[in-house]
Parts: C-alpha cells; structure tokens; sequence
C-alpha cells in the first residue's frame, strides 16, 4: 500500500486530520515551516484516540494514537514535543471560540482541567489555524 492511500485516523485524531491536511497544499505553511521538526499531542481524554501532529521540513502528518494506557501517550514514548488535554466538550468549545481567554486560564492554572506542556510549541497551533484561515491569492 503506497503512502498515500494510509488509512485515516478515526474519532478524534480523524477530525483533527481532516482539519489540518489542507495546509499541505498551502505555499506560506510549507514556507514558514521548511525547517521544522515540531510532535505534538492533542489528547481528548475522553476520547478512544489521541491525535500526533508531525510537522516535518513543511509537511505535516496526523495520526491515532490509542487512548488505552496512559504510558503510551508519554514523552519518552511518543517524543512529543508539546502536549494539550482535555476533554472532547471542551477542545471543541475551544476550537468553535466559546472560551475566553480568562475562562481558558481559570481550567488551565486553577482547576486543572486543561493539561498543558511545553507552552511554546502548543502555541503552533493558532499559527497553523491562522494560515489555514488566510484566503488564498488567486493569480491576476
């Protein structure tokens, strides 16, 4: 089977594929990221797979991980380089614009029900929505 006919990530991981291969057809994302090696763990805790972000010299590869035992989801078993969990409820609240930046920080800092590592490299991201949001310029 040739790389590109890979089956695709289910539940969670599958909407977060879906939502984020498009930017591999994006000249700016391919650009800003030539040079790039950033894994990131996107994990629903409520969900039956964790979503692996790879951002590779421009390319960037999602896949499941099953979210059967916590030791698979590690750092030194996945390598990721950043990490955010939470719940399926409440990354789409997140994603659709419904929590506020302090209402993010209270379940984050306060009552823990956002898990966060590695800030900076989570904080790619909002980068990577911000490029997939851009209109693309059509040729005069």
């Amino acid at each position: 089977m040739s790389e590109e006919k890979k089956k695709k990530p289910r539940g969670f991981a599958g909407v977060i594929y879906s939502q984020l291969m498009p930017l591999n057809e994006k000249e700016k994302f391919q650009q800003k990221y030539k040079d790039s090696s950033i894994k990131l763990l996107l994990n629903a805790t409520d969900g039956r797979y964790a979503a692996f972000i790879t951002i590779d010299n421009g390319i960037i590869n999602v896949e499941g991980i099953p979210n059967k035992e916590k030791e698979d989801l590690k750092k030194d078993v996945l390598g990721w380089d950043g990490k955010l969990e939470m719940t399926t409820n409440l990354f789409l609240d997140f994603g659709m614009g419904k929590i506020s930046t302090s209402s993010f920080l209270v379940k984050w800092l306060i009552t823990r029900k956002i898990k966060m590592k590695s800030m900076k490299n989570v904080m790619t991201l909002i980068d990577l929505f911000a490029i997939l949001d851009e209109k693309t310029e059509e040729p005069s």
